[in-house]
């Protein structure tokens, strides 16, 4: 351990450094009540759960609670979390070290490639592993979830792996420790916070998925939630399983939290670093190139398949599809995922700034209440928001604003974590000294602060926009009346077996959503500026 933290901070004797407080235009209070109200927006779904849960029999929520339903849905939902959380993990972080510290040829192209099942949506992914194969139930819903959600890791991972100092590994491999040993107590240390970042929403997109888990056919949470809404009309039952599934949402952010740990700032942002010697793979290169085609294979080729396949169907019967219709869905969808992503980013500011310069309760508490919506299944976000907006504000039911509201709600941990990080990232000494040279609050952070984290930020924006275009149980109670996304129109035509006609929609979908998924590659590929040279 003596060696892992000597390592971690560059052979220096400094122990962990406390976060500094940022001087905000507005003053710490405004910044507060800013992160406080923002929180208690994210809240909503989880008061109308309380309050649905609270207005029925006790007796019916403690047969509900009790139920041997519950139990299984529980272990059911907690190994599929666990399952692709941990594949995601490795996964991710191989790929990451594949693409940053190795020789491989063609490592762009590669880092684009595995990026795009981020344009996959869940549910179109299960529909090409149902029509092109047998499997169901854990394994596909596991092969599914992971494939679709691999990327969340290797981003993060691939953007700290670029900022992390490899001094500290030299340091190691130099007192004797193997290639592997020096990673895992060097570097890993420093790429760890990244990673389950990265994790945690791998986790909690798993906890909130219905799509897939409903096709595969496999009992989990969402789906039983989904029928209890729909079938059953047992809103209470239906209820309790929310709260359950959001206790299970916060236990993962406590977690997460714990295992990220007090984290050690690594050099600075204006310190010098030791850029990496990449490792010679020789003839291993071959093995790599294999492991990620078959990644792409997977993730890619099975659904691009499956859509090819009806899109052929399609032409031989002659399956009418409106390209007017195809355009303004697009449009319609690209339209609303920019909204939610303005609306997320304007509640993650606050919060994510108090989480990444305070150490305080309020700064867990806002945090911690951020990462509910994206726990809870979109038919619970939307329905809650259905309540609210006919007993609080009546003008804003069926609205585009209620509907990009719910996207912020539901994405706010994507973004929330993108402020989080990037704003640690910048070293308070620099903050310092534009107060020096005479620089305002307001100008010290739009010149200092928000010019260095703009492009972290930025990428969470454009994660919430990318995810937002596939969201579909919200989507389709909040959305205005003759209002229609691809998603919507996706649904609305395979539900009715209309496998042919819907084949072009969900193709538009993804080539839709690989914009903002390229977008964030070329983030991560271009890196970062130095943070000095924004001065």
């Amino acid at each position: 351990m003596r060696l892992a933290r000597h390592v971690a901070t560059g052979g220096s004797e400094a122990t962990l450094a406390p976060r500094r407080h940022l001087r905000l235009p507005g003053g710490r209070l405004a910044l507060r009540a800013s992160a406080a109200m923002a929180a208690a927006l994210a809240a909503i779904p989880l008061i109308y759960l309380v309050v649905r849960v609270a207005q029925a029999e006790r007796t019916e929520v403690v047969e509900a609670l009790w139920s041997p339903r519950i139990a299984t849905l529980m272990v059911n939902t907690v190994g599929l979390v666990l399952a692709v959380s941990a594949a995601c993990l490795v996964l991710g972080v191989a790929i990451a070290w594949l693409l940053v510290r190795t020789d491989l040829p063609g490592r762009r192209i590669w880092l684009v490639v595995s990026s795009l099942s981020l344009a996959v949506p869940s549910y179109v992914a299960a529909f090409g592993w149902i029509a092109t194969t047998e499997v169901r139930g854990f394994w596909g819903a596991f092969i599914v979830l992971t494939l679709c959600n691999v990327p969340l890791v290797t981003l993060p991972t691939i953007a700290a792996l670029r900022l992390a100092n490899a001094a500290s590994e030299d340091v190691a491999r130099t007192l004797g420790r193997t290639r592997w040993r020096a990673f895992f107590e060097a570097t890993w240390p420093q790429i760890r916070p990244a990673a389950l970042a990265g994790v945690l929403l791998v986790a909690l997109y798993v906890l909130s998925d219905f799509g897939s888990v409903a096709l595969m056919r496999y009992p989990a949470f969402t789906w039983a939630i989904q029928v209890a809404y729909e079938s059953l009309f047992d809103r209470t039952l239906a209820a309790v399983m929310s709260l359950v599934l959001a206790a299970m949402g916060i236990v993962l952010v406590v977690a997460e939290r714990r295992l990220r740990g007090a984290r050690a700032r690594v050099g600075s942002t204006v310190a010098a670093r030791t850029a990496p010697v990449p490792v010679a793979l020789g003839r291993w290169a071959w093995v790599a190139h294999g492991g990620l085609a078959v990644v792409a294979a997977l993730s890619l080729g099975v659904p691009l398949g499956a859509l090819a396949k009806y899109l052929v169907l399609r032409t031989e019967t002659s399956t009418a599809v409106r390209p007017g219709d195809l355009l303004a869905d697009a449009v319609s969808t690209v339209g609303l995922a920019g909204a939610g992503a303005v609306v997320a980013l304007a509640l993650a500011l606050p919060i994510g700034i108090l989480a990444a310069r305070f150490r305080s309760r309020l700064a867990t508490v806002t945090e911690s209440a951020s990462y509910l919506g994206l726990a809870l299944p979109g038919i619970v976000v939307g329905l809650s928001l259905v309540f609210f907006s006919l007993n609080v504000a009546p003008m804003l039911y069926q609205s585009i604003w209620m509907l990009a509201f719910a996207y912020g709600v539901l994405f706010l941990p994507k973004t929330v974590g993108a402020v989080r990080s990037s704003i640690g990232q910048v070293e308070p000494g620099l903050e310092d000294a534009a107060r020096t040279m005479g620089l305002s609050p307001a100008r010290v952070w739009a010149r200092v602060t928000a010019r260095i984290a703009w492009p972290g930020i930025g990428a969470g924006v454009l994660l919430v926009a990318l995810t937002a275009m596939k969201e579909l149980p919200a989507t389709l109670l909040l959305r205005p009346t003759g209002t229609e996304t691809l998603a919507t129109s996706l649904w609305r035509l395979t539900s009715g077996t209309a496998y042919a006609a819907a084949a072009p929609y969900a193709l538009v979908l993804i080539l839709v959503a690989a914009v903002p998924a390229l977008l964030l590659t070329r983030e991560v590929a271009g890196g970062r500026r130095r943070p000095e040279e924004t001065l």
